[in-house]
C-alpha cells in the first residue's frame, strides 16, 4: 500500500473545498445554461485551488481559530470559500452584462 504525503493532502483538502465551494453556490445564483454553469464552475475550482491557502489563514485569523484547525482544514475551507465567492462574482458579473 502507497502512503500518501502531507502535500498530496493539501491539493486534495484544496480540490474537495474548492468542488464543495462550486457546488453550494448552486443555491445562492442559478446558472442559466450549461455554458454558464460550465464557466462559473471552472472559476469556481481555479480560484479555490489558487486562493484556497491564503483565504484560509486568512478566515482563520480573523475568527480567532488558527490554532485549532490543521493545515488540511484551513487549506478545505479556504477553497470553499474562495470557490464560492469566485462562483457568485461570475454569476454576478453574467447577470449585469446581459442587462446592458
Amino acid at each position: 500500500m502507497t502512503d500518501i504525503s502531507g502535500t498530496a493532502w493539501l491539493w486534495a483538502a484544496k480540490g474537495a473545498g474548492a468542488v464543495a465551494g462550486s457546488a453550494v453556490s448552486l443555491a445562492y445564483i442559478l446558472p442559466h445554461g450549461r455554458r454558464e454553469a460550465a464557466v462559473r464552475f471552472a472559476v469556481g475550482v481555479v480560484c479555490g485551488l489558487v486562493f484556497g491557502g491564503t483565504a484560509g489563514v486568512k478566515i482563520a485569523v480573523e475568527l480567532g481559530v488558527q490554532r485549532w484547525l490543521g493545515t488540511a482544514e484551513t487549506m478545505l475551507m479556504g477553497s470553499a470559500a474562495a470557490s464560492l465567492c469566485a462562483w457568485w462574482a461570475v454569476g454576478a458579473v453574467i447577470r449585469v452584462l446581459r442587462r446592458k
